[in-house]
């Protein structure tokens, strides 16, 4: 493990890379500087579940720490946990972030998704 990511991980975390989810270099800083804010919670836990117009929704909030079963994707500073059932939905996603005053914020794009509702906040498979 390089030194980058040397973090206590409870057993049965895995280490995984940006073929399953890509942060671009915007995402990466706001993630850090988001994560900078967060007393103790330095993982960006990145998650699906039901619900959202079109039937899953994206999920993300920062966390203490990761769960057996989880998948860890350092990018830098910015470290991004994934549980194994959204890792199925989320594989080859890339998370960008803009803050453009219309339509900022981060955007996911996920080759997954069969549709998507407007506001890109929900897809289905």
């Amino acid at each position: 493990m390089s030194e980058e990511t040397a973090v206590q991980l409870p057993e049965g975390v895995r280490i995984g890379d940006d073929r399953l989810i890509y942060l671009s270099d915007p995402a990466v800083k706001k993630v850090c500087k988001l994560a900078a804010k967060e007393d103790g919670k330095p993982f960006l836990r990145v998650g699906i579940a039901g619900g959202g117009c079109n039937g899953l929704s994206y999920k993300m909030r920062f966390v203490e720490k990761a769960k057996k079963g989880d998948i860890l994707v350092p990018f830098g500073e910015a470290k991004v946990i994934v549980d194994s059932k959204s890792a199925l939905y989320l594989k080859g996603t890339q998370l960008d972030y803009s803050d453009a005053l219309i339509s900022g914020g981060f955007k996911f794009s996920n080759p997954n998704a069969s549709s998507s509702c407007s506001c890109g906040e929900s897809f289905s498979v």
